[in-house]
């Protein structure tokens, strides 16, 4: 299986360098292609890596959409790409990752530093651009990732931009942007269920080290990911942060018990 790995790696390098200059050139000249573009790349990038995609649901285009998702995975940057023209709300330390911060930015990911609450403020006008201007945000609302076999607490702190904090002097404005919840599960590894430690195998959490668990995952085998995108649902329809998180966590949850039952 190390083969395989070597082939996959292989195979990325010589599709991924040529195409970032491309990329780079349509950040300058076309915000349409450059939100389109990543989508197709990482298409082909889950092909190479064997990641079977099941999709339910679809991500609207060309509205701003919050999408609120789980978090299991560097696996997870790929696979919702390849669902829909996102870009992604990712933790302050990944703009400092060699090569992938290179490809963070490119994506044009908004970063957060969760540890300086000051600082969630300034992401939080970013993100609301970024939904003005039409954007797909995709938010990881468990504010870390997951071992693969549970949905952790949403953190209500992180909807800051799409329901900020109401008082008398900064009153409600309606919002033009919809919300969407993206369940991802990985389930099968060769076509047959992973179960339990399976999908520990294959998530990305804790102290794990991501080369070492991205090269476990390349000789592990191609693997299945069902992903459920539930129907859209305008922001102006939940009163406050709280109740969107509340929201979203029960049909996040709800999505992957029922794909877990399934499997079972």
């Amino acid at each position: 299986m190390r083969v395989r790995a070597v082939v996959i790696l292989t195979g990325l390098a010589l599709m991924t360098l040529p195409l970032m200059p491309v990329q780079a050139v349509l950040l300058r000249t076309s915000k349409k292609w450059a939100r389109r573009f990543p989508h197709w790349y990482h298409r082909n990038v889950c092909r190479a890596l064997g990641i079977d995609l099941e999709i339910t649901g679809a991500v609207v285009r060309d509205t701003p959409v919050l999408v609120v998702a789980n978090h299991v995975s560097w696996l997870d940057i790929p696979v919702i790409s390849a669902v829909a023209p996102v870009s992604f709300v990712a933790k302050k330390e990944v703009a400092s990752w060699p090569f992938v911060s290179m490809l963070a930015n490119l994506q044009r990911t908004v970063f957060v530093d969760r540890e300086r609450r000051t600082k969630i403020g300034d992401t939080a006008t970013e993100i609301t651009s970024r939904l003005a201007s039409g954007d797909a945000i995709v938010l990881f609302a468990e504010g870390t990732s997951s071992d693969g076999n549970r949905i952790l607490p949403f953190k209500t702190s992180l909807f800051a931009a799409a329901k900020p904090t109401v008082n008398a002097s900064t009153p409600a404005v309606a919002s033009p942007a919809l919300v969407q919840t993206l369940t991802v599960v990985y389930t099968r590894r060769h076509g047959i269920p992973m179960g339990w430690a399976g999908r520990r195998n294959f998530s990305y959490y804790g102290d794990v080290d991501m080369g070492a668990n991205a090269w476990s995952v390349l000789t592990r085998g191609p693997i299945h990911a069902r992903i459920i995108v539930s129907d859209p649902v305008p922001l102006e329809n939940f009163k406050d942060r709280k109740a969107l998180a509340q929201w979203a966590e029960k049909a996040v949850r709800e999505g992957f018990v029922a794909t877990l039952r399934h499997e079972r």
